[in-house]
């Protein structure tokens, strides 16, 4: 694959214009980069049978299947407990593969024995039901979606507000799942943090990758807990203004 010289700045942003060669098997994306923020907004154009992990973001908003010969994803960000792995594969994928493969990894095989060849994680896959039915109750994918983009524009608009924060990726390639931000004045991180764990807030320290702080808020997130977290900026401001 080729793409021009980019100035990828700890991959802020999602790359674009690169060229795809007709010659390639499969072109492997992941929808949402929970580490650097960022996610997909529209895919590629190509011939190219696509792949796509969308562990971080599947069931955030509609998306069209068609497009993908091998979608897979995680269930543990917005679909239930850890153990659960969602696989969606056209036929027309299957069996063209050359090379051995063991029998767990062989798609078919699954297929074959429908998601029961071994014995499967009944719990986890039961807790996965339920958090279906809530996404149904809760206006489907375009409930998820519209819910997602109001919690997102609530911290992404205080993050361009507050002159202490600026966001990791570039606007146009923001993540609705993974927020990912830092303070002008690094030496101010720890006290931040503090701040946080005195409003009822946890786990918004960045990854090692970043640095800063990353809020997932994924789907089962509710838009106070978003709110709690813009309110604690601002009263962090007020305190170093």
């Amino acid at each position: 694959m080729y793409w021009p010289a980019l100035n990828l700045k700890n991959f802020n942003f999602i790359p674009k214009g690169y060229e795809i060669p007709d010659t390639l098997k499969y072109l492997h994306l992941t929808s949402n980069n929970t580490i650097f923020g960022t996610q997909y907004k529209e895919w590629p154009t190509t011939n190219v049978p696509l792949v796509c992990d969308m562990s971080s973001d599947i069931f955030s908003k509609p998306i069209d299947a068609s497009r993908f010969d091998l979608i897979y994803a995680g269930a543990q960000k917005n679909m239930g407990p850890a153990g659960v792995t969602l696989v969606v594969v056209r036929k027309s994928a299957l069996g063209t593969v050359s090379r051995y493969l063991p029998t767990m990894l062989n798609y078919e095989t699954h297929i074959k024995n429908e998601s029961m060849y071994n014995t499967p994680p009944v719990y986890a896959i039961y807790v996965s039901m339920l958090t279906m039915e809530w996404i149904v109750q809760n206006g489907g994918l375009a409930g998820m979606a519209a819910r997602n983009e109001e919690k997102g524009a609530l911290l992404y608009d205080e993050i361009d507000r507050n002159p202490l924060f600026y966001g990791h990726a570039v606007p146009e390639d923001r993540s609705l799942m993974n927020v990912c931000f830092r303070l002008h004045d690094e030496s101010w991180e720890a006290d931040f943090l503090r701040l946080c764990a005195q409003n009822g807030l946890d786990g918004l320290k960045g990854h090692r990758s970043v640095g800063g702080f990353r809020a997932s808020i994924y789907n089962a997130m509710e838009k106070e807990g978003v709110q709690r977290l813009v309110e604690t900026m601002q009263q962090f401001e007020r305190e170093k203004a």
